[in-house]
């Protein structure tokens, strides 16, 4: 791929090679993935749970997602930058949905825009692409469909919810999006509809058939100390070595020895003594 990733360089991977795709939220994270060498990076609705607090992404807004896109792409120069679409901004209206997108790309500065569902979707879809908006679509465990759901679990599992979720994957297809996150589905299903649609597949918890990766930074980099889902392989446990290396901060101020003389500024002696009086020690 060129040194800046795009949406038309991601569609032309399928069948190339296997494409990497990790979230971010602000410009610390954003920095890491980029220089990692991920293909994409994903400006997820999640960081209403990982960053904000949330127990579901449904408190998101549109103003949330353009403050996290802009601090992302402000760092992240050679990635393509896609961001969720929160819930209730494409749900209403074709102008809205427009509108919406193009403040992530206006002002979050974006190169995507990713929504969930499948074919109760198109309309949606098909006036994003007729705006010239790359879209990436997003079936099966959808968070923003969680009440609807029942919670997070995974979608598939019998043979007529996986012939609809097929159904939504190639009409997501037909409408031009450029790739398409499978989440939560068995591994059998995922192959099947990376077989059947002309796009990349970006698995997260959907097995190792998919065109693409995603996962959460946070999750990636153990950055928590709760649970983690089972599809997450942990790179690192960073949430343990910030308490350690913190908890040792903690000691040397109690103990005295932060800050040191290495970490302390200090004055040419003569002004030293001029300020504290003739006679006095500047130690």
């Amino acid at each position: 791929m060129a040194d800046t990733v795009t949406a038309p360089a991601v569609r032309a991977a399928k069948g190339e090679r296997k494409l990497v795709m990790i979230t971010a939220y602000d410009a610390p994270t954003a920095a890491v993935a980029d220089r990692s060498g991920v293909d994409m990076i994903l400006v997820g609705d999640s960081l209403a749970n990982v960053v904000l607090g949330h127990d579901t992404t449904l408190s998101v807004t549109v103003d949330d997602m353009v403050h996290h896109t802009a601090a992302v792409t402000r760092t992240a120069h050679r990635a393509l930058v896609v961001a969720d679409l929160p819930w209730l901004s494409y749900h209403v209206s074709e102008t809205d949905t427009v509108r919406n997108a193009g403040r992530l790309i206006r002002e979050g500065g974006v190169g995507a825009v990713k929504l969930e569902g499948g074919r109760k979707r198109v309309r949606m879809v098909d006036a994003l692409v007729g705006a010239e908006i790359p879209v990436m679509g997003h079936l099966g465990l959808t968070p923003q469909s969680v009440h609807a759901m029942g919670g997070y679990k995974v979608q598939g599992r019998n043979e007529q919810a996986a012939r609809e979720l097929m159904q939504d994957a190639k009409a997501l297809d037909a409408a031009g999006v450029f790739a398409i996150v499978l989440e939560g589905m068995p591994d059998v299903l995922a192959r099947l509809i990376t077989a059947s649609v002309t796009v990349p597949t970006i698995g997260i918890g959907a097995g190792p058939g998919c065109d693409g990766q995603v996962l959460v930074f946070h999750d990636a980099l153990g950055f928590h100390d709760g649970h983690y889902p089972k599809f997450v392989r942990r790179y690192a446990s960073l949430f343990d070595t910030a308490v350690t290396a913190l908890s040792a901060y903690c000691d040397d101020v109690r103990g005295g020895t932060f800050p040191g003389p290495e970490e302390t500024y200090s004055m040419p002696d003569d002004a030293a003594r001029a300020l504290l009086g003739d006679g006095r020690s500047a130690d």
